[in-house]
């Protein structure tokens, strides 16, 4: 079969042809439909920046990795597989680690743990992007927990692929209004064509509206948790990688409850299906481009100059 390497920084990559693998006991292999680009892990690793403290990049990378994001049908299963069947539909909602063979492939085998069955009669591009709405939805069960919905105004700060996730779910639970700030004016133009946020914002120019109840940032910047803060009479979930302070000042005391990000959880994941399947979770938005592994750095440029919030890259 054939699987993706990274092989230097500036996503240079080879297709590589190997053995395909099998499963063991527990285990799955899926035929690739499908894999979404993960912003972060895809493009810290064109520039070779860990995403977080300790963390560092070896190249060549791993084969198939950073690819997770994954949606495809099951072809062979390993002893004691339950309860998956062959040519189930699936989507891989957990990324065991980037020392492990990734989904930029053909084939690739994982625990039954962790795949989760998806809807058949969708696209690829629908079913793909599973593992980061269950990253989004964990955060969303937190806020449930907290009685945060149905609320009147819910405040979005950030439109990449987290923000659109999130503000359908937010739809989803009930908020009356969906608010959006985003620097990037074609962003804040692509949400408002397709009716996914009620308002988009320049949080440098634009007049803030009334403050939210309920707030999600996926961000993760100084700037961009500080602003929300500020115009968050309620409850503020952090979703956003944080890789600095963040100042809680004597003007949020009385009116701001931060709430951290819970983990990853397959409660999670069968929440984001549970939204897919009800039709209220469109993760098809997200992907702007299709591509064949072979473009794999044409796809990844396209990420870093903001022309594509996801790319869906498919086996030749």
């Amino acid at each position: 079969m054939k699987i993706l390497q990274v092989t230097a920084p500036g996503s240079e990559s080879v297709l590589l042809e190997v053995p395909t693998p099998e499963p063991g006991p527990g285990e799955a292999r899926v035929r690739i439909l499908g894999v979404a680009t993960c912003p972060q892990w895809d493009l810290h690793l064109r520039h070779n920046e860990p995403m977080f403290v300790g963390h560092q990049f070896h190249y060549p990378y791993t084969p198939g990795q950073p690819g997770h994001e994954a949606t495809g049908v099951v072809d062979a299963l390993g002893p004691n597989a339950f309860p998956l069947g062959l040519k189930d539909r699936v989507s891989v909602w957990r990324d065991p680690g980037h020392d492990k063979p990734g989904c930029y492939a053909e084939f690739v085998v994982r625990p039954v743990e962790h795949l989760i069955r998806v809807p058949a009669h969708l696209p690829p591009a629908a079913t793909a992007p599973v593992e980061l709405a269950m990253c989004v939805g964990a955060s969303f069960l937190r806020l449930r927990q907290l009685s945060a919905f149905p609320c009147q105004r819910f405040g979005i700060s950030g439109l990449g692929p987290a923000g659109l996730i999130a503000a359908q779910l937010a739809r989803a639970e009930g908020a009356k209004e969906i608010i959006a700030w985003d620097l990037s004016e074609a962003r804040r133009t692509y949400v408002q064509e397709r009716g996914l946020v009620d308002l988009a914002l320049d949080p440098r120019t634009d007049t803030p509206p009334p403050p939210v109840e309920v707030a999600l940032d996926c961000v993760g910047a100084k700037a961009s948790v500080e602003h929300l803060m500020d115009h968050t009479h309620g409850l503020l979930a952090l979703f956003g990688v944080q890789r600095e302070p963040y100042t809680f000042d004597v003007r949020h005391y009385s009116r701001l409850t931060l709430v951290g990000y819970p983990g990853h959880s397959r409660a999670a994941a069968e929440y984001a299906v549970q939204k897919i399947t009800e039709g209220t979770l469109d993760l098809s938005c997200l992907i702007t481009h299709t591509l064949p592994f072979s473009r794999y750095a044409e796809g990844i440029a396209l990420l870093e100059r903001q022309e594509a919030i996801k790319i869906l890259f498919v086996p030749e």
